[in-house]
């Protein structure tokens, strides 16, 4: 939101009090409390009136320094509050002399001057990040009597501001204004389902804006050299996150507001759907999982939408009778061919939904102030919303969904939670305008909680399209409605690297768009850009998407890369745990890998798949790649092309070829089954070694799918000589040098020759190998 009418002048609507000098603070508590005129005081007779602001300097955990402000603390907004982790014992150094309070958590100090003109700068180590300076913060007042409170932190020259939810504008938000407010908008516009007040620039900290309302963003578009950021009401807390790597800064993050639940391995491999729009029954579900059978293509999961309800009925939680009158034992029947089975579900009960009547006379569903229930026609005829705010109608949608459970159901999509309106009551008295952006982490929690609940934690997984902070410890999320062409497939990778960047580890897309329907060529490039995804899901809104209905080559394409990544569930279930452990997510944007590369920070078309992997999707129907290599020698997993890099590459690729290129000095482990993607990692796991260099040294670990069991690998070269140590091995493993043909000797080991390499077996029981280079 704007305030200024250019440089100079104020919007004639708007007044600002800006922060100009500490009159007066106290320290205690390992906190700073500052008192903070916005006016200079010359006088006693200046302290008679004027806004006043306090600001509290204190600090959530290590590495974290948290700034509440506020003007007017008794009229300050009520629930709900995010849950942030906030520690009790956070060690903190506070120093102060004649002109300056320095505030120091971990490696991150906030520098106060008490004396002259207000300023705070922060710094890591010796390194001034940003700050905020006179006249920056403020309160604002309205000609309508609204209020807000400002902040404006100093962007300086090559910094560019990242995340902020999963956005489809361009991946770098220096110029653009942005709203935190949920919406159903598609993927074609600057509106957004999961808004995230929190943004990382590559200087290496990141910023959160403590507040589940709306948040109004101006980077670098009101003040150019700031990014501004306000809300209405009459006190704001964001947090300045340090880390100096922006990795570290979503390790900060994340601890702080929650980190990402392991999803469980089988949820990795193809999800097909029934689609939107689409007629089914058992008999074409069985014949669409026969049909992928009988083509060797592996389907982990069989989703069903919407209509598995009859119509206007959403949601009643039943299956619609007329094409499903024994859905028990058809979901038996389903299971038995190797799928787990997905149904749709949303937050809302239509009037026509037998459970409509229920959840209003217990008080369920919002209301009204007259104590009317909120209804409209949007969606669903006269729906009504569930209040996440009432415990008991938490555990009765709960129960509702225990019973699919019992049935056979093993994940639900949780679509919607966007259009939540504000002229509503909540059985806590919660505030509306608060809960609009919030209602979606507690919906998604209650379902995510009874999966956990009914299946165990590591059993569970929702598909969710809306999300706020937080979200990110309910996977997975998907992009929402985006359109068959490429410049929607590149708008989708837009907002897969933005989500990212916003401590959401796990995200998905609808393979070959989900409006109006793929051409073949689409639906060929999109299909591997789906499946070097973390999940990958293919559905749409009128058509099938099936892959013979887009022509053999299709086929060939789904089964090829759909193999692919099932064998490259070591390396992907690796990153996916430890995305659980530290929030770094599994896909990464080109800048959080290679931060001190200028050109990776306005890459938007490929992606880092883990540490080692780059994809580069095709968004042209002449199959031109175009993609940038940082520094190194890269190798195409595909064909063994050695690449170098620290340039832009342009390429042709056929449809069953991607530029998938592999990091120098990397080990990717890789599986000997290609047929589903959860089995057993560590058995006969082949370790493929790329361009290690003389003197360095490569290493991984492979985890089990219990998460408990692992392997290390370490590999380092020394002249001729690479040395393979694999800690904890109990089963069968092997090396494959990729890109080096002849070995002079083995020891402990023998060789063979392979397409892309030598591979090596080690002797039974060997933990350890030399190799010797020819």
């Amino acid at each position: 939101m704007k305030f200024t009418d250019g440089n100079w002048l104020v919007k004639k609507e708007y007044n600002i009090f800006g922060a100009v000098e500490v009159n007066d603070y106290e320290i205690s508590n390992n906190r700073v409390i500052l008192y903070v005129p916005t006016f200079h005081v010359n006088s006693r007779g200046d302290t008679l009136g004027g806004p006043l602001l306090t600001v509290e300097i204190s600090s959530p955990m290590e590495d974290v320094v948290s700034v509440k402000l506020y003007h007017f603390k008794g009229k300050a907004k009520k629930s709900p509050k995010y849950e942030i982790n906030r520690k009790d014992d956070v060690e903190v150094d506070i120093r102060e002399d004649d002109s300056y309070i320095t505030f120091t958590s971990g490696n991150l100090t906030a520098k106060i001057k008490t004396k002259g003109d207000w300023s705070v700068d922060f710094f890591i180590g010796d390194k001034r990040i940003t700050g905020t300076g006179f006249k920056n913060m403020a309160y604002i007042t309205s000609q309508n009597g609204e209020t807000y409170i400002r902040e404006q932190l100093d962007l300086g020259v090559d910094e560019y501001v990242y995340g902020l939810g999963e956005r489809f504008t361009p991946f770098v938000k220096n110029g653009q204004v942005v709203d935190i407010w949920n919406r159903d908008g598609g993927t074609s516009s600057e509106q957004a389902y999961k808004n995230i007040p929190f943004y990382v620039t590559n200087k290496g900290y990141g910023v959160f804006v403590n507040d589940t309302g709306l948040v109004s963003y101006e980077i670098a578009s009101e003040r150019v050299s700031k990014v501004q950021f306000s809300v209405m009401d009459e006190e704001m807390e964001y947090f300045i996150i340090g880390g100096e790597t922006i990795k570290d800064v979503l390790i900060n993050y994340t601890s702080l507001t929650g980190k990402p639940s392991l999803p469980p391995a089988w949820s990795f491999g193809l999800w097909l759907t029934t689609s939107f729009l689409t007629n089914y029954d058992e008999k074409t579900v069985s014949f669409f999982i026969d049909e992928m059978m009988k083509r060797d293509i592996p389907l982990s999961v069989f989703h069903f939408d919407c209509f598995w309800m009859k119509e206007f009925q959403w949601c009643d939680f039943e299956w619609d009778s007329r094409y499903f009158p024994d859905p028990e034992n058809m979901l038996k029947r389903l299971k038995e061919r190797g799928v787990r089975i997905s149904v749709w579900i949303n937050p809302y009960i239509a009037q026509k939904s037998k459970l409509f009547d229920e959840a209003t006379e217990k008080g369920y569903l919002l209301k009204r102030a007259n104590g009317d229930v909120w209804q409209w026609d949007l969606w669903q005829p006269g729906m009504g919303i569930v209040d996440f705010t009432n415990p008991d109608a938490c555990q009765w949608f709960s129960s509702k969904l225990e019973k699919l459970i019992d049935m056979g159901v093993d994940c639900f999509k949780t679509d919607f939670g966007e259009r939540i309106p504000t002229d509503v009551v909540y059985y806590d008295g919660s505030d509306p305008e608060k809960m609009h952006n919030y209602y979606t982490f507690l919906y998604n929690k209650v379902v995510y909680n009874t999966l956990a609940k009914k299946l165990g934690k590591d059993k569970a997984i929702v598909f969710a399209r809306s999300a706020t902070a937080g979200s990110q410890q309910f996977p997975v999320h998907w992009g929402g409605d985006c359109n068959a062409t490429y410049e929607s497939m590149a708008e989708t990778l837009r907002g897969g690297l933005s989500i990212s960047m916003s401590g959401f580890a796990f995200w998905s897309h609808d393979i070959a768009g989900f409006e109006s329907t793929a051409t073949p060529d689409i639906y060929k490039r999109w299909t591997a850009f789906g499946l070097l995804s973390s999940h990958s899901r293919l559905h749409g809104n009128a058509a099938y998407k099936v892959p013979w209905l887009y022509g053999e080559e299709a086929v060939d394409v789904l089964r090829y890369f759909t193999k692919l990544k099932n064998k490259l569930m070591p390396y992907l279930y690796s990153k996916a745990y430890e995305a659980s452990i530290t929030g770094v997510p599994v896909m990464r944007p080109m800048v959080m890998e290679f931060q001190d590369d200028p050109t990776c920070a306005y890459v938007d078309r490929q992606y880092m798949l883990g540490d080692s992997l780059m994809v580069a999707p095709i968004f042209n129907e002449e199959g031109i790649a175009k993609y940038y290599l940082p520094k190194g020698k890269w190798t195409n997993y595909l064909n063994g092309a050695v690449i170098n890099g620290q340039q832009w590459i342009q390429e042709k690729h056929g449809y069953m070829s991607i530029p998938l290129m592999v990091r120098p000095n990397t080990i990717i482990a890789t599986g000997n089954i290609d047929s589903k993607p959860d089995y057993d990692y560590l058995d006969n796991v082949t370790f493929e070694i790329f361009q290690l260099e003389n003197g360095l040294e490569a290493s991984t670990i492979v985890y089990g799918i219990n998460g408990e069991d692992q392997v290390t690998v370490n590999a380092k070269r020394e002249g001729n000589s690479i040395v393979v140590n694999v800690d904890k091995a109990k089963k069968p493993w092997n090396v494959l040098l990729r890109g080096i043909y002849k070995v002079k000797e083995t020891i402990g080991a023998s060789c063979d020759e392979d397409e892309f390499g030598i591979r090596i077996k080690p002797e039974k029981g060997r933990s350890k190998i030399n190799i010797i280079l020819s």
